[in-house]
Order: C-alpha cells, then structure tokens, then sequence
C-alpha cells in the first residue's frame, strides 16, 4: 500500500476560497497576492533580456549582477554587509529559501519551534526532514510573541526556530525586545533561526525593519529568507533569496542544487537593473501603507474589531463579539452572501484554532478595497 509522506496535507484553504471567489464572482480578498501589475519598465527589461537570448540556465547560485544588488539592498536595509559570493544565493521563490533553510539544518528527530498562527509551507518541510514541529501559539489579540511560552518550549533537542517578521496573518513587527529576548534564550546553543522577511520592505507607520542578522549575537546561526515577487508585485515570478553566513549557505547550496538548481535567468537579470534605484524598493511601504490606510478607515464603518496591521499587506479582523459560527464557515458565508472572500485564520493553527478572526489582503487596487468595504460594511451587520 503506498504510503503519503504527509498524510495530514490537504488542499490549502488559499487554493479553496480562492476556488469559491471564483465560483461566486466574488472579490478575492483571500489570496496574498497583488491585484495590479508592476512596473511596465519592468515588463520591459524582461522582453529586452529574453530577445537577447537570456534564456538558458542561470549559475546555481544566481546570477551575480541580481546577487550584487541584493548585497547593496542588505545593506541598506539592515547594515549588513552580505558577500554576494559565499553569502547570498538566489531561489525560485522565498518558499524554497524556507524549505532548503530547514531541510539544511534539521535531523531526524530534531525539534523545531513554531509560533503559530503560521504560514502553511513550514510543518511539512519539518516533517520531510524527519523534524518534530513544536508550536507556540502568539497572542491572539496583536500577534506578539509569548517569550514565556518560547522558553518553555526550548529542549535539548531544539534545533531551530522559525520566525515571521512582519508576520503572516498577523501583521504584526518584531520590536528590538524581541530579538534581545531571543538572544538571550538561545545564548550559546546550536539553536538556528530561519527568519521570514517576505515583507521586509512593507511596514507602517514609520517602523523599521529589524531582522535577527542584523544582532551580533544572532547573525551566525540565521537564514534570512527573503522575495523580490513580494516586494516588486511580481509574485508569479517566483523570485526569492537566502542570506546566511558561509558555512550555512556553503550546506543550503548543497540542498538547493538539487531542489530547483537555477532560477529564471531574464526574470534575474531584469530585477537587477530595476534594482539600480534603491527608491524602488526602500519606498514601497509607503505604497502599502495608503492601501491599508484607505482599507481601514471602511473597515472602521463595520462591526468588526481589528488592531492596525504594522507591516505585511494583511489585515486580520476580529468578529467573536458579533458571532460564535466557526471561522471557516463565517468565510465561505461572506463569500456566498457578500461576494467578497477572506482567510479564515483558525487555517493557520495546526489544531484549527478558532479566535473568530479572518485574514484580508489589502494589495489591491483602490477601487477594488472602497467595493468590498461597501459589501463588508452590509455584511458585518447581519452576522449572528
């Protein structure tokens, strides 16, 4: 009988609400991509590399005009002088960064800590590498992390932890606390950090990103897993990156040499000229900002509860106050009735946890976020 290495893997709630906006007509708020094009010069710098024949394999590693901008970007972004030879490897996106990162360090039988609610790619790259997921559960009302309940967590067997910052659902920004408090937790254990920065360039309201790279203490045992599809709208693009020190990307390349081997080479080498302007990149929150802005003042004209997203481009909103239906009921109701679709967030929790919450995507054009706030506004007052 043949046996499922992940056994407990269904298809993701991304793809059924997705499945169900499109079924219904409805707005897709569900899925985390953006809702509008990027840049035309962009579109451009990849026709003009495809006709120039930059079409065969890229190096392993990617291509190094691509590398080298993502060493200038690291620096301007967190200080840190990454050498784009031995330190920084372009990936077909940030999901095989994390899949690599953690099949790079952990053994079977090694335990990994999660803080949950968590994206969904990180249990199964655990458990394909013989790993034990060890969840903890952040606070539910602003997503912040439970330090106590990290370090009740921490073993002997502790191999890594994976962080999330600006966290997916939550919204929520790691303070410097908060990376001193890891740091102290892990002190002089071979404990490793694989930190997901997807967003690193989508914070508001005049926050800084703070990554555990940039802490002496942290920046040996780290992989920061980055995209360019995020911070560029070119998510189908499927370009992402690894920084790690020499010797863990020395391990990483090893892994992801035989994962993907390359990544597409015009996509490369266009983002390495759009990238010759740091403002493309280092003003790219701002963007965001005024989508989340204009998403919240609608949101304030519903029943619903929430707490200001500080980066990422989600928002998560509470309705417990309103009703007891499950989350993923409620969702699939709003997509139905309303004809707008969301994420129920209990998907995030391995146990399905239910705090009554539900996850919008905000990157979506203005039009679009005033329509579905007019319908939510109807809904929210109908829910029992």
């Amino acid at each position: 009988m043949f046996r499922s290495k992940l056994p407990q893997v269904e298809t993701t709630i991304f793809t059924v609400m997705t499945n169900l906006a499109n079924t219904y007509e409805a707005i897709n708020l569900a899925q985390g991509f953006p809702g509008f094009d990027c840049y035309p010069y962009l579109q451009d710098l990849v026709a003009e590399y495809m006709q120039k024949g930059y079409n065969q394999y890229a190096p392993m590693h990617g291509v190094g005009l691509l590398r080298q901008r993502i060493e200038e970007k690291s620096k301007n972004l967190y200080g840190v002088n990454f050498d784009m030879e031995t330190e920084i490897t372009v990936v077909s996106g940030a999901t095989e960064a994390l899949f690599v990162a953690i099949t790079t360090v952990v053994q079977p039988g090694d335990e990994v800590i999660v803080l949950e609610p968590a994206y969904d790619s990180y249990v199964p790259a655990i458990q394909l590498s013989g790993g034990l997921p060890v969840y903890v559960q952040l606070h539910a009302k602003d997503f912040s992390v439970d330090w106590q309940q990290v370090k009740d967590a921490i073993s002997e067997r502790t191999k890594a932890i994976i962080i999330n910052n600006p966290h997916n659902p939550g919204g929520y920004v790691w303070k410097k606390a908060d990376f001193e408090t890891l740091s102290e937790l892990i002190g002089e254990r071979e404990i490793y950090i694989i930190s997901d920065e997807v967003y690193d360039h989508i914070l508001f309201d005049e926050r800084k990103h703070l990554s555990p790279c940039m802490f002496e203490s942290l920046q040996q045992k780290t992989f920061v897993c980055g995209s360019l599809g995020k911070t560029f709208h070119v998510t189908g693009w499927k370009i992402g990156y690894c920084l790690a020190p020499v010797q863990l990307t020395k391990e990483f390349r090893k892994i992801h040499q035989y994962v993907t081997f390359s990544t597409a080479t015009p996509f490369q080498f266009a983002l390495a000229d759009f990238m010759v302007d740091p403002t493309r990149y280092l003003h790219v929150g701002e963007f965001y900002e005024s989508k989340r802005n204009l998403f919240l003042k609608g949101l304030r004209e519903t029943k619903f509860k929430f707490t200001p997203a500080e980066g990422s481009f989600f928002q998560t909103v509470s309705y417990g106050h309103l009703s007891k239906e499950a989350d993923y009921e409620l969702a699939k109701k709003m997509t139905v009735q309303a004809k707008v679709a969301a994420i129920p967030v209990s998907s995030f929790y391995h146990e399905k946890k239910d705090h009554k919450q539900l996850r919008f995507c905000f990157a979506k054009e203005d039009d679009v976020l005033e329509e579905a706030v007019d319908r939510l506004i109807d809904f929210s007052r109908h829910i029992r």
